[in-house]
């Protein structure tokens, strides 16, 4: 590559350059900050520790730049997720698809999430994770048991992943950055 391709290169890059805000909520334990590791790095770690609040982490994949708000799961954290979704370019709804017993609870919180007026429109991108573990949902099991087809008022895609396999990682990749809005 020669020197004035690789100039016209970078100043395509300057023009090109895409951002996007993503919040990431679901219950605790549901995947979240494996998700944002695994998307950053690459990396799967056994042992994570909860998220105490949120943790933001800017991510660049090609001409992207992903800013991902972690938030905590817990439920006292529960009354933020509001504030931090309502500017975003998606919001990532993760879901533990080999916990039944938290399944009725992730799909109220998510439901009464969704109700807010300042969230309309967001696209929503419902991640069932840890599909490596026995008795996981699988995507349609998914979308029914968390009632996916009763959102219409926006877009909303959905997923199985496992972070701790990076199975499905690149498609959810994808997904994002086709969401990402250009800042000229």
């Amino acid at each position: 590559m020669g020197l004035w391709e690789s100039f016209l290169n970078w100043l395509r890059s300057l023009f090109f350059k895409q951002e996007m805000e993503l919040s990431l909520i679901g219950l605790q334990n549901a995947g979240k900050t494996s998700l944002v590791n695994v998307i950053a790095t690459g990396g799967y770690s056994e042992d994570m520790i909860p998220t105490v609040g949120f943790n933001m982490r800017k991510v660049t994949k090609g001409n992207v730049t992903i800013k991902l708000w972690d938030l905590g799961g817990q439920p006292r954290f529960r009354s933020m997720w509001e504030r931090y979704c309502r500017a975003v370019s998606a919001i990532v709804y993760v879901v533990d698809a080999a916990d039944p017993d938290n399944l009725s609870i992730s799909k109220s919180e998510l439901h009464d999430l969704l109700s807010k007026p300042s969230l309309n429109g967001i696209p929503l991108l419902v991640l069932g994770n840890k599909i490596d573990k026995p008795g996981a949902l699988s995507k349609e099991a998914l979308t029914d048991q968390m009632d996916l087809k009763s959102i219409t008022d926006r877009e909303v895609c959905c997923f199985i992943i496992s972070c701790k396999n990076s199975t499905n990682i690149d498609s959810v990749i994808d997904w994002l950055v086709k969401h990402s809005k250009s800042k000229s």
